[in-house]
C-alpha cells in the first residue's frame, strides 16, 4: 500500500505486528490483550509509515490533544506521539477501517497538517539526536523520549548510532 502525498488513513495493527514485537521487550508498544489501538496512519517523505496511537488518556504534551470531543471533556484523548510505531510496509495493518470516535475524527481531519507536522518533527528530533546531532539538551532529550516506542524502530529510521545516552 501507498498512500497519496497528503493522504492519510484510520487503521489498526494486526496480530502479528505485536507477534514481531511481543512485550515483553517492546513494554513501550501500546498493547492491550483486549484491543488493538486505533492509528492515524501516513507516509512520511523519507519511504516509512507513521502509525499514531488514539489514547484516552494522555497526560504529558507530547500529542495532539483532542479538545472538542464530549470524550475529551472527561479524560485526555490524543494521538500520542511518544507512542508512535514506524512501518517500512503495510503487512501488519488491517485492512478494515478502524473506529474513533466522530468528535475525534472530525478534529483530526481539521487538524491533520499539524498533526502530521508534530509527529514528523518529533520523529526527526529523536532521530538527529541518536545519530549524533544535538538538537535539544539531553536533559529534554530524556523527558520526550524515555517512554518513546521509537527506541525499537532504529533500523527503520536509519539510526545506526546511539549518541544520545
Amino acid at each position: 500500500m501507498t498512500l497519496p502525498e497528503n493522504d492519510y488513513q484510520i487503521l489498526k495493527l494486526l496480530p502479528s505486528f505485536y507477534a514481531q514485537y511481543p512485550n515483553p521487550p517492546y513494554v513501550e508498544l501500546m498493547k492491550k490483550e483486549s484491543r488493538r489501538y486505533t492509528c492515524l496512519l501516513f507516509q512520511s517523505h523519507y519511504d516509512y509509515f507513521i502509525c499514531i496511537p488514539f489514547r484516552s488518556n494522555v497526560n504529558h504534551p507530547y500529542a495532539y490533544h483532542f479538545r472538542k470531543s464530549a470524550r475529551s471533556r472527561h479524560s485526555h484523548s490524543a494521538l500520542d506521539y511518544t507512542k508512535i510505531v514506524i512501518l517500512n510496509n503495510t503487512l501488519h495493518l488491517d485492512k478494515v477501517p478502524g473506529y474513533v470516535d466522530k468528535d475525534e475524527y472530525l478534529e483530526t481531519l481539521r487538524n491533520i497538517e499539524r498533526i502530521k507536522e508534530e509527529a514528523l518533527e518529533y520523529v526527526e528530533t529523536y532521530v538527529n539526536q541518536s545519530n549524533g546531532q544535538s538538537i535539544i539538551h539531553p536533559k529534554e532529550f530524556t523527558r520526550r523520549y524515555s517512554k518513546s516506542s521509537l527506541q525499537y524502530f532504529h533500523n527503520e529510521l536509519g539510526i545506526y548510532n546511539n549518541h544520545h545516552v
